[in-house]
């Protein structure tokens, strides 16, 4: 609560009631460009600590989704619970949740509700479906929104089953589209004075990303399948091998492109070829051409490849891995992964914050705080709380903090994370 926050959402308070992935990158995006972000936790912690890996049984995961926040545990089940959220939400700007549609209205913390105590609030409503329709109650994850938007159905290798990305694809690009519409929300109330709510369905955010294939079925009834590394309509722009069994990714659609890429194959006469010679008519005959490039490719080593393609102006990449990435020049200078103190870690490395505002740019303050770390603070600074009355709501359950003189499952947790 006490570090000094700078960049252009500085200024905002934000009341993160969200869980697991979507929600809290949403606040996570806020908190990195300045927003005073206060996340609600249960007490056995967020399901995200149990994702990713853990290093001297912390989790590196959370470390880094939840950074920039102060952390406080408070039962919103219970009626006192409740009244802390209320008051809380009178003296914020932004609210973020993702729990099922329904659920905050039974516990007094609906939109309309609190719009009623505090008509500037902006809430952000994640769900799996949306917050109407006849699919909004049922229980729906990142996942399982990318399965019903037909990313899934396109993704992979034609004759296998459909893949997926092992990270949590579609929580992340609703998160950026909750964060885009916070904010988006924000200037509108510059205008009205009054709030509103955003309703970021997981399907829908991953069902915006099929631009291309909407109005494709709908004028040609044509239904798109996955094409592996091929990106259809668009060649070449595919993944060939070296002579040492290694891939790169080359991306030469465009005629003038394609015609610097002849000249680094030194096939300069294939730009006249009729099957060639248009964008459109390579895409006709897109196996002729993938296998021409595939035989030169498998010719050479990749950083032959690769020396001849950046000579020539033509986009390539070799498929990265995480550890090419740490010992990557480019983003190494441009700091692209960054080292953040942690107090019990000493530091932990995670990606910088993004996009690179150039005279508001945002920071990363702070790592992924404990369980419960800033519960006291938060509800003294804030809500003016005595340490009588902060006592008195641990005791009975209602909120939970690493000072309790109880112990408390917040503590119980982590001393059962740090044994295994």
């Amino acid at each position: 609560m006490s570090d000094a926050k700078s960049g252009p959402l500085a200024g905002l308070r934000v009341l993160e009631l969200g869980s697991t992935i979507a929600g809290p990158f949403c606040g996570r995006l806020l908190a990195d460009f300045g927003a005073d972000v206060i996340k609600i936790e249960a007490f056995e912690g967020d399901p995200l600590r149990t994702m990713g890996k853990r290093f001297e049984g912390k989790s590196l995961y959370a470390a880094s989704l939840l950074r920039n926040k102060a952390l406080i545990c408070v039962d919103l089940r219970t009626a006192e619970g409740q009244e802390i959220a209320r008051d809380l939400v009178r003296k914020s700007d932004i609210v973020i949740e993702n729990f099922r549609p329904g659920r905050l209205e039974e516990w007094g913390l609906g939109y309309a509700q609190l719009a009623e105590i505090n008509p500037r609030i902006i809430m952000v409503r994640i769900s799996g479906f949306g917050q109407d329709g006849p699919y909004s109650q049922r229980a729906g994850y990142g996942v399982i929104g990318e399965a019903m938007s037909g990313l899934r159905h396109l993704t992979g290798d034609p004759q296998s089953p459909p893949s997926r990305v092992a990270v949590s694809m579609t929580d992340y690009i609703t998160g950026l589209y909750a964060a885009f519409g916070a904010t988006m929300a924000v200037l509108a109330r510059q205008q009205t004075g009054r709030g509103q709510f955003i309703d970021a369905a997981l399907y829908e955010c991953a069902f915006s990303f099929m631009e291309p294939w909407i109005p494709a079925f709908e004028k040609l009834g044509h239904i798109p399948t996955r094409t592996g590394s091929r990106l259809p309509e668009s060649t070449p722009n595919n993944l060939y091998s070296s002579a040492e069994g290694e891939f790169i990714h080359i991306t030469a659609m465009g005629n003038a492109v394609f015609a610097r890429l002849c000249e680094a194959m030194g096939q300069p006469e294939l730009v006249r070829d009729p099957r060639f010679a248009a964008a459109t008519a390579r895409g006709a005959h897109v196996d002729e051409i993938d296998d021409i490039i595939g035989q030169w490719t498998s010719s050479q080593s990749l950083e032959e490849i690769e020396r001849k393609l950046e000579l020539a102006g033509v986009p390539a990449s070799r498929i990265f891995t995480i550890a090419d990435i740490f010992k990557d020049p480019h983003y190494a200078a441009r700091q692209s992964i960054i080292n953040v103190p942690d107090d019990s870690l000493g530091r932990v490395a995670m990606a910088t914050v993004i996009p690179r505002l150039s005279a508001t740019p945002g920071e990363v303050r702070h790592t992924g705080h404990r369980i419960a770390q800033d519960t006291r603070e938060v509800l003294t600074e804030i809500l003016g709380m005595s340490t009588e009355r902060l006592d008195a709501l641990e005791a009975s359950g209602v909120i939970q903090s690493e000072s309790s003189p109880h112990g408390g499952v917040a503590q119980q947790h982590q001393r059962q994370q740090q044994q295994q």
